[in-house]
């Protein structure tokens, strides 16, 4: 188990009542899911973002696309690129309502560098953020429109999400 001597912040019931909480909140604020698409920061906000898209689509009975950006070559803070299978983006983005989707939002230079990469890609209509983990600490005026739940840490401490397609649980720890 991948929490032992750290602590819990999230089990996979804590995980899946935010996921639905936060799929609930996206249908309200965009009055249903015409013209949504789902986009997962990669890593683990892939698969956060195909749970969503799920309960949307189980939830409006209307097929949501769902996308995954890597942000690496539009982060200011790594100088080379060495290029990746991990942007998989086969729909439109003019005029659609986006959500990003993130395990953990930190300092928010993640979120700026996938902002940009959907910028890169076309012109939405909106582009909505949802994290499962908000931890504060912010370094760039941007905040979640969508949060699964807020953990106040110091910079010293590390969030830690696990998804049961890529490590064999869903678990939130803080170390």
């Amino acid at each position: 188990m991948q929490t032992e001597g750290k602590a819990l912040i999230m089990d996979e019931k804590a995980m899946g009542r935010a996921i639905n909480r936060i799929s609930y909140e996206i249908i309200e604020r965009d009055k249903g899911a015409q013209d949504l698409c789902i986009i997962g920061i990669f890593s683990r906000g892939v698969e956060l973002a195909a749970r969503i898209a799920e309960k949307i689509q189980s939830i409006e009975q209307r097929q949501v696309p769902v996308g995954c950006l890597d942000i690496t070559p539009y982060r200011d803070d790594q100088k080379k690129y060495e290029g990746g299978p991990h942007t998989d983006i086969s729909f439109p983005l003019d005029g659609k309502q986006v959500i990003l989707v993130d395990d953990v939002i930190y300092t928010g230079r993640s979120a700026r560098a996938a902002i940009d990469g959907i910028l890169s890609m076309g012109r939405p209509k909106r582009i909505q953020l949802a994290v499962l983990i908000d931890r504060g600490h912010r370094e760039l005026p941007l905040r979640a429109d969508f949060i699964g739940k807020n953990v106040p840490t110091s910079r010293e401490e590390e969030i830690c999400v696990y998804v049961r397609e890529r490590d064999g649980e869903d678990c939130v720890i803080i170390r």
